[in-house]
C-alpha cells in the first residue's frame, strides 16, 4: 500500500510528459469525447490513468492506479466517445468508472457465493 504512494505519483507525471505532445492543450475537465477519440490509441489508456487519478482525488497525486479497471474503461470509454464525440470526457469517464465499479462489487458477491 505504501509503495502505491510513492509510485503513484511518479507513474502519473511520467504519463503526463510522455502524453504531453498528443494531448490536447486545453484543461482536463473540458475535454471533449472528440478530444479523447484524438488521441493516438497508445495514449489513450494513459490518459484514462491520469484522468482517473485526478477525477478520484482532485490531484493527480491522489487515489490509487487501477490498472485493471483502467483495462477494462478505456475500450468502453472508446466506444461510447465514439457514439457522442461532443459530450463530456469528463463525465463519460466518471459514469464509465461507476460501471467498472458496480460490475467489480457484482463479481465479488458472486465469488461470495460460490463459497
Amino acid at each position: 500500500m505504501k509503495a502505491t504512494h510513492y509510485l503513484l505519483p511518479l507513474v502519473v507525471a511520467g504519463l503526463a510528459v510522455a502524453s504531453a505532445e498528443a494531448a490536447p492543450k486545453k484543461p482536463l475537465g473540458k475535454w471533449t469525447c472528440e478530444d479523447f477519440i484524438a488521441l493516438d490509441d497508445e495514449y489513450r489508456p494513459k490518459a484514462v490513468y491520469w484522468a482517473s487519478a485526478y477525477a478520484k482525488g482532485g490531484a493527480p497525486e491522489a487515489g490509487e492506479l487501477d490498472v485493471e479497471g483502467t483495462e477494462k474503461l478505456t475500450p468502453w470509454l472508446v466506444e461510447e466517445c465514439q457514439k457522442d464525440p461532443k459530450a463530456s470526457f469528463w463525465v463519460k469517464l466518471k459514469d464509465g468508472w461507476h460501471k467498472v465499479e458496480s460490475d467489480t462489487k457484482s463479481e465479488m458477491e458472486k465469488m461470495k457465493d460460490k463459497m
